[in-house]
């Protein structure tokens, strides 16, 4: 596995637009999630940080395409989250065509879609896993909050999620909590597979 300094974490940009997407030779791996499913907490709990992706008290904090870089090696993205009711319809709306472009422009290697492991995935996180798959890039499916199912509870739920979101076979499935830290080490070596 290629060493990553995860302690080197710089935030790049904010892109409100596809102009402003990176364009990069350095490996890239894009960050989803509902709007309260605990995006932040889980790339927080990667990077071994408290505060590195802004954890807001109230969700729908990540409005932009934001860039972070790792270690010079690697872009971590940021992706608004989605499915927030809270939020105007003309937000929503701008937020559907950032994130259209973004897939169409596929500036990234690897996808990480984040669930909640309570709850089957809504409609909005069935569209997410069609615009991952639509890139033919890999993608890594990280089911968050473990540690707030009982162990009967765990492999039925994973199991809905999968067919929920239909995921090929192939497609690597994390159970995570971003409380407990548990998912962490598959996650890294997931991605530091790209450098």
């Amino acid at each position: 596995m290629a060493s990553l300094n995860i302690n080197k974490a710089d935030f790049i940009k904010s892109a409100a637009s596809p102009e402003q997407f990176v364009n990069s030779s350095v490996p890239a791996v894009a960050f989803a999630g509902k709007s309260n499913v605990g995006k932040s907490s889980v790339i927080n709990r990667l990077l071994n940080r408290k505060n590195f992706a802004r954890v807001g008290s109230a969700p729908g904090k990540t409005i932009h395409v934001n860039y972070f870089l790792i270690d010079s090696k690697l872009y971590l993205i940021d992706l608004p989250g989605y499915g927030y009711a809270r939020v105007s319809q003309s937000e929503r709306d701008r937020w559907g065509r950032l994130m259209e472009d973004f897939f169409a422009a596929g500036l990234f290697d690897l996808g990480v879609m984040i669930v909640d492991a309570r709850h089957k995935p809504t409609a909005d996180d069935v569209t997410m896993a069609r615009w991952f798959k639509s890139t033919g890039h890999p993608v890594v499916v990280v089911a968050n909050k473990l540690d707030k199912l009982k162990k009967s509870e765990i492999e039925p739920n994973l199991a809905l999620i999968r067919e929920t979101l239909d995921l090929p076979e192939e497609t690597v499935f994390i159970p995570f909590s971003a409380e407990k830290g548990q998912g962490r080490e598959a996650l890294l070596s997931e991605i530091t597979a790209l450098l």
